[in-house]
């Protein structure tokens, strides 16, 4: 939606890794750990300044709670930080991170209490990615489909009670929450709204790899579904600008009779002609009414 053409340095699995050495240091001595790396705003007017970042890699719960939860905290994170950090940029996405975090320690500061969790994955990192692939659908447990967008409005819900029933680390994390989606809106707005951004040729971006590839794919495939479900015409257009930007050029696609961006194939999403792939099914699903205006029909269940 509104990705630079800056390169994506994988900047998400130096967090991965920070989040489970923290996990391993904290191990060791709880009570030390806690001292150490915990956000306090004396500590760090003294000097302390990593308080500031450490504080974030720190897993809720205790014994083996807390290996159930650095589970889920690595699993959003690399599902959710590389699709956003591929759409948009390791430049933007840390710069999410660093508003976030600094956001958080900074109404921490002013209330006058310490921080210790996880608060940029399960609020801040949750919020964008459901505003940035809303379509997005997880399965809880491999079998219950559950909308990524559900999942945001229950952590806010979560949020918002905690900060209204006196928990102050819950206004810190809102705080810092509403700094990063603040960023997110503000820079969604400058392309949207920017007329040269808009008109100046785009150029194809470079080819993708691995699994962050099949995640920004599987998010495409998501929301390709539900635009042709809808019959959204508008989102349909954003999806087949999307394809058309994304576009490998030189890359073999398979045969019309073939080609299946609709379907949840494995083998489609990881292949570097899906996005060419599925322009093109977009297109051939578009439609002309009578009057002139342009339609989309949705796939048929065997195609």
């Amino acid at each position: 939606m509104f990705r630079t053409r800056t390169e994506n340095l994988r900047s998400v699995f130096v967090l991965l890794f920070l989040n489970v050495a923290f996990f391993l240091i904290e191990q060791q001595d709880a009570g030390k750990y806690a001292t150490t790396f915990a956000f306090d705003r004396d500590a760090v007017a003294s000097g302390e300044v990593w308080r500031l970042v450490t504080y974030q890699f720190t897993q809720s719960g205790k014994g083996f709670m807390e290996a159930i939860s650095l589970f889920f905290t690595l699993l959003l994170l690399y599902i959710m930080g590389s699709a956003l950090e591929e759409e948009w940029g390791t430049r933007h996405f840390l710069t999410l991170f660093a508003l976030s975090t600094f956001g958080s320690a900074g109404v921490a500061a002013v209330l006058g209490i310490p921080l210790l969790g996880t608060y940029f994955v399960y609020y801040t990192l949750l919020f964008v990615y459901a505003s940035t692939f809303p379509q997005q659908t997880f399965h809880l447990f491999a079998i219950i489909p559950i909308r990524v967008t559900l999942l945001a409005m229950f952590s806010l819900a979560i949020l918002l009670f905690g900060a209204f029933a006196g928990g102050w680390s819950n206004v810190a994390a809102l705080g810092g929450a509403a700094s990063g989606y603040g960023y997110f809106l503000a820079q969604r707005r400058r392309v949207v709204f920017t007329k040269a951004a808009a008109e100046a040729p785009v150029e194809p971006m470079p080819a993708q790899g691995g699994e962050t590839s099949a995640i920004h794919n599987a998010a495409m495939y998501g929301a390709i579904r539900e635009a042709l479900a809808s019959n959204s015409s508008a989102e349909l257009d954003s999806l087949l600008a999307r394809c058309e930007r994304d576009t490998v050029p030189g890359v073999n696609i398979c045969p019309p009779a073939d080609y299946k961006p609709e379907g949840a194939d494995g083998y489609c999403i990881r292949c570097e002609g899906f996005a060419e792939c599925s322009a093109r099914y977009l297109r051939a699903n578009r439609q002309e009414d009578a009057a002139g205006e342009l339609k989309f029909a949705a796939p048929d269940a065997g195609a």
